[in-house]
């Protein structure tokens, strides 16, 4: 299927019309700071419709995605500062240098080797001061590690084998112990902080998304916990006037009932 480019063109003109003098007041009045939020919302709808395996609603997600891009590149355009044509120039001709084995005669056989080579790209032609330069700071907390910890490793940062990894992890876990029970709530902030970078680069050797296993582990406990809640309110009784013992009976029941059918 070819893409004639009509429909983009469209889109680039609604948004233009909205923005013109007898546009939309709420378009008109929209700066990139504005917007922001709405980007970012947008990012999170579509990754919930692929999680939940709404494929059906992904088209219509990746749309009010796509229109962020143009709406901010009409601000800009409005501003006499770049066009979506600029744009989209930035992302064609970055796509073309970082694919070498691709688009020129370089050899690239691994997808490891590719990410080492996209990784070098950024150092040699686009300014980048440093590896980790280019992950944003308002990513969460688990997937900027990840992303730190892989541009790391790109450029040989990295241990060659999982056995330290575990190592780590314990030696952090010591560390953490020892800072709480010293009583220094700061010392203790920054012990559990090496504690989950330490786990996060575990899950990179384990080939595990963090953030995506972290998601499936807070749906789970969300489960399981109105389970437990269901089965005390048809019980008549209240958790909160319960032992912590009986709670935990009924959360391992849950459990099992799951594992069981599952």
């Amino acid at each position: 299927m070819s893409i004639t480019g009509e429909k983009f063109q469209q889109l680039v003109d609604i948004m233009a019309r909205l923005r013109g003098e007898e546009g939309c007041p709420w378009d008109i009045e929209q700066t990139h700071t504005s917007l922001s939020r709405h980007a970012l919302e947008e990012v999170y709808e579509v990754i919930e419709s692929i999680d939940e395996g709404r494929f059906n609603d992904l088209p219509g997600e990746l749309g009010d995605l796509l229109l962020q891009v143009v709406f901010h590149a009409q601000i800009a355009a409005d501003d006499d500062r770049f066009t979506i044509n600029d744009v989209l120039d930035e992302i064609n001709e970055k796509l073309i240098r970082r694919h070498p084995h691709v688009f020129g005669d370089d050899v690239i056989e691994t997808a490891e080797e590719q990410t080492q080579a996209w990784e070098q790209s950024k150092l040699n032609h686009e300014g980048k001061h440093s590896a980790v330069d280019g992950v944003p700071k308002q990513l969460p907390a688990l997937l900027r590690a990840h992303r730190l910890q892989g541009k790391a490793a790109a450029v040989g940062f990295d241990w060659d084998v999982i056995e330290p990894v575990w190592g780590k992890i314990q030696e952090e876990m010591a560390e953490l112990q020892h800072a709480w029970q010293s009583g220094h709530i700061a010392h203790t902030q920054e012990e559990l902080g090496d504690v989950l970078f330490a786990v996060v680069n575990l899950s990179r050797f384990l080939q595990v998304e963090p953030e995506q296993a972290l998601r499936n582990a807070c749906e789970k406990f969300t489960r399981r916990f109105k389970k437990v809640e269901e089965e005390f309110k048809n019980r008549g009784q209240k958790m909160s006037q319960l032992p912590l013992e009986e709670l935990d009976r009924v959360w391992d029941d849950v459990k099992a009932q799951e594992r069981k059918s599952g």
